[in-house]
């Protein structure tokens, strides 16, 4: 493959290098300085990229922390599916409170989240276009154990509220930390009222 053909963007036609350039300068820049500091001209500048390339590629700045932050999800908060409930929910709740507490992506969900209440269409792209995915990857330890037999037929999405919930209501409301032995607490919860 020559220069000229390593460049020439995805099937989107975005170079995905200047792509992943400015996805992650967002992240950065979200990290430092807070939503309201992110600008365009300042993820432009940090990712080594023209303006105009963003703005052809996002409408706006919210648009690109939206899709840095469900990649991040997709890649970060995908559920282990080692066969054991127990593991996989202990390793997922730990795992969505690292991701929400001291990564980058994390602040940008907190940021994105913040500025929500204030913008009822971000509220709304916010959790029918994203979290929505991340939803379904909550609900496929549940269901798995279900297929197995090793949980009855119950209701998924209470269930993924009684072991995320918490979390997030740490994370959001109360600020208290979220510790391994937090989650594993809950899991162990869910466990007992639930297990066969």
């Amino acid at each position: 493959m020559t220069s000229d053909t390593a460049h020439r963007g995805n099937r989107h036609g975005r170079s995905e290098q200047a792509r992943s350039a400015v996805l992650e300068a967002a992240d950065d820049l979200l990290a430092e300085k807070g939503f309201a500091g992110v600008t365009i001209e300042g993820i432009a500048a940090r990712a080594g990229v023209a303006k105009q390339t963003i703005y052809r590629w996002w409408p706006s700045k919210v648009d690109v922390l939206l899709e840095a932050f469900t990649e991040d999800m997709a890649e970060h908060l995908t559920p282990p599916d080692t066969g054991d409930l127990a593991t996989d929910l202990r390793t997922h709740l730990a795992n969505l409170a690292g991701f929400l507490t001291t990564s980058d992506p994390g602040a940008v969900f907190r940021a994105l989240t913040g500025q929500a209440q204030h913008d009822p269409a971000l509220a709304t792209r916010l959790r029918d276009d994203h979290l929505s995915h991340q939803r379904t990857r909550d609900r496929l330890p549940i269901e798995r154990a279900i297929a197995r037999g090793d949980l009855p037929d119950l209701d998924v999405d209470v269930a993924v509220d009684q072991l995320v919930g918490p979390v997030h209501y740490r994370v959001l409301v109360t600020g208290a930390p979220v510790p391994r032995a937090f989650t594993d607490d809950l899991v162990a919860a869910f466990l007992a009222q639930h297990r066969r």
